[in-house]
């Protein structure tokens, strides 16, 4: 069975809107045959980095830090797919990027150029040989996440594996109302299911699925305009 491994960068866990859409996305991962691990950054005790650098120059492989990513270490060396679901903060939560910050053992320093730039890879006991990232954002526009695509696509760039591709979900409040999905989230979350499918079958997610779970749930100035209200609403303000 192949084996994979999720990390929900979320301080809400599966509360969240990152949570709530990444749920079906790992139910079709499931569906076509992945062991599917589920951690959730935010409520692992991780400590920072500290830079030291003593896991690439003193203990190779080995995080001087005794705590909760040690739970972590040994699912992500058996796994050979890598999930990264997170919103967007600015532009990370906190202990998303902690965790990140400390996958620094898993990487080997014996550094290369590719493509113009200076790489790494992951340690050949590392079984990662794909990277996904699912993204959520409360503003209208996907562009809003950008950087976070960027962050992704880079570390799998850093480590020497693919990047099986951003799905990028902006508003996604919107998905649900009242707790419930509405018609077009709920043709969002089975886009989101496909989505786990296509990248545990064929190993990366496919165009036309992206557009499908990214698509518009309104139109951007029905969007600015509400989300205004409600600002105005909470502040007392008057609306200019």
């Amino acid at each position: 069975m192949k084996k994979a491994v999720v990390i929900n960068g979320s301080p809400q866990a599966e509360r969240g809107n990152t949570g709530r859409a990444l749920a079906p996305f790992i139910e079709g991962m499931e569906a076509a045959g992945a062991e599917v691990q589920l951690f959730h950054a935010g409520r692992m005790k991780i400590k920072p980095c500290s830079g030291e650098l003593d896991c690439w120059n003193k203990k190779p492989g080995q995080c001087i830090h005794a705590d909760e990513m040690q739970a972590l270490y040994p699912a992500l060396r058996r796994a050979e797919t890598l999930v990264l679901a997170t919103p967007v903060f600015i532009p990370l939560p906190g202990e998303m990027q902690n965790l990140l910050n400390r996958l620094c053992p898993l990487v080997e320093p014996l550094l290369e150029t590719r493509d113009g730039r200076t790489r790494a890879r992951f340690r050949a006991d590392v079984a990662i040989t794909r990277i996904a990232l699912v993204t959520t954002s409360g503003w209208w526009e996907a562009g809003n996440c950008d950087t976070v695509v960027r962050i992704a696509q880079e570390l799998a760039a850093h480590a020497n594996v693919q990047f099986a591709g951003a799905l990028v979900r902006p508003h996604a409040h919107l998905i649900w109302k009242k707790g419930n999905p509405t018609e077009e989230g709920q043709a969002v979350l089975e886009a989101m299911r496909r989505a786990g499918q296509e990248l545990i079958a064929s190993g990366s997610i496919s165009p036309e699925t992206l557009i499908a779970a990214g698509r518009p749930l309104c139109g951007q100035e029905g969007y600015r305009q509400s989300s205004n209200r409600s600002y105005f609403g909470a502040s007392g303000e008057a609306e200019g």
